[in-house]
C-alpha cells in the first residue's frame, strides 16, 4: 500500500522549508522531501546579509538548518531523498521516491528551485565552494567586493544586470563576453556601455581562476588573438544562466522554454492541487526572500485548495 499524504512538499531551500511552518500551523502535515541537496542553493553562500531578521548576518548553511527546525517544530516530516517520477493527473497525485517507495497525495508543493551554471573550471569550483569569491549572485555577494575590482563571465541579460549593480559599489568590472557581440538585449547593452567603470572585453574566455584561499586574478584569453592576460580582480561572478530543476515534470506540468514552471493564479500550476514555490518559477528575482514568500503563498493555497475539497 503506498503511503498517503495531505500535503507533499517536493524540494527543501528558502521556499520549501517556509511552505512546510505555514502547512504545519494548518495542521496539513506535510512531508517535504529534500531531494539531492538539503537546503539548496544556499547551502554553498557562506555569508547572507540581506535576509530580514538577521542583523549580524547569517551563514547559508546556518539559515538553512534554522528554517529546517523551526518546521520540525511544529511537526513537519522532512525526508532525505530525490523524487524520481510523478503522476499528477492521477487523483490523488502519484509520486515516486528514489529509493522505490511509492507515495500518494492531496496537494502537492515543488520547491526544487534552480541551478546556476557554471564554467567547470576546477578552481572556480574549489574557491566556489570554499566561499574563496566564485558567486552567480551579486546582489547576493556584490556586498563585498565594494571598491574592488570584479569579473563579470557572460553576454546576456544577467550578465549585464549583475555588472550594472556591481558598478555601483566596485571600482571596475571586467564584462567577460565569450563572442564578438552580446546576447543581451539593445538596452541592455547601451546601459553597460555607458556605465564608466565597466569595461567589456569580447572575444574573451576564462582559462583559470587564481588565488588560493580567496580569488585574486583570473587569467583569460583572447579567442581570436589566443593572447593570454591576468586580470587583477579579486570578485569572480558567473552569469550564463541557471537552469530550473524540473526535468521530473516534464509533460505533466506547463513549462516556458527555459524549463521553468508557469504559475497561473497565485502559486498555481496548471495541474489542480499542485503549486510552486521559490527558483523553480522564478528567473527574474531569484532571492531567499522572495523564494520565502512564494513558499508561504503555495502553503495557503494548498490549504484553501484542500479545504474546497474537504479533505483537510
Amino acid at each position: 500500500m503506498a503511503e498517503h499524504i495531505k500535503c507533499l512538499i517536493i524540494g527543501s531551500g528558502p521556499a520549501g522549508y517556509t511552505a512546510a511552518i505555514y502547512a504545519s500551523r494548518a495542521d496539513l502535515k506535510p512531508v517535504l522531501y529534500q531531494g539531492g541537496q538539503p537546503g539548496g542553493q544556499l547551502t554553498e553562500t557562506t555569508e547572507v546579509d540581506n535576509f530580514p531578521g538577521y542583523p549580524e548576518g547569517i551563514t547559508g548553511p546556518k539559515l538553512m538548518e534554522d528554517l529546517e527546525n523551526q518546521a520540525k517544530r511544529f511537526g513537519s516530516d522532512i525526508r532525505f531523498g530525490m523524487i524520481t517520477e510523478v503522476d499528477f493527473n492521477a487523483t490523488p497525485k502519484v509520486v515516486k521516491v528514489e529509493d522505490g517507495t511509492e507515495l500518494t497525495a492531496d496537494s502537492v508543493i515543488i520547491s526544487t528551485g534552480a541551478s546556476a551554471k557554471w564554467l567547470g573550471l576546477e578552481n572556480e569550483t574549489r574557491l566556489r565552494l570554499n566561499a574563496g569569491g566564485v558567486s552567480a549572485c551579486a546582489v547576493c555577494d556584490g556586498f563585498f567586493y565594494r571598491n574592488q575590482t570584479v569579473a563579470v563571465v557572460g553576454g546576456g541579460d544577467t550578465a549585464c544586470e549583475e555588472a550594472s549593480y556591481l558598478a555601483k559599489l566596485c571600482e571596475k568590472v571586467y564584462l567577460l563576453v565569450r563572442k564578438g557581440e552580446m546576447r543581451a538585449s539593445k538596452a541592455m547593452q547601451h546601459r553597460v556601455e555607458s556605465i564608466e567603470n565597466i569595461e567589456i572585453l569580447y572575444h574573451t574566455e576564462t582559462l583559470d581562476v587564481l588565488g588560493e584561499e580567496v580569488v585574486d586574478g583570473i587569467l583569460v584569453k583572447n579567442n581570436q588573438t589566443n593572447e593570454e592576460t591576468k586580470l587583477d580582480v579579486t570578485g569572480f561572478f558567473v552569469a550564463i544562466g541557471h537552469k530550473p530543476n524540473t526535468d521530473v515534470f516534464k509533460g505533466q506540468l506547463t513549462l516556458d522554454e527555459e524549463g521553468y514552471i508557469v504559475k497561473e493564479d497565485g502559486a498555481k500550476t496548471n495541474i489542480e492541487g499542485v503549486f510552486v514555490a521559490g527558483d523553480a518559477a522564478d528567473k527574474e528575482y531569484r532571492q531567499a526572500i522572495t523564494a520565502a514568500g512564494t513558499g508561504c503563498m503555495a502553503a495557503l493555497d494548498a490549504e484553501r485548495y484542500l479545504g474546497d475539497k474537504g479533505l483537510n
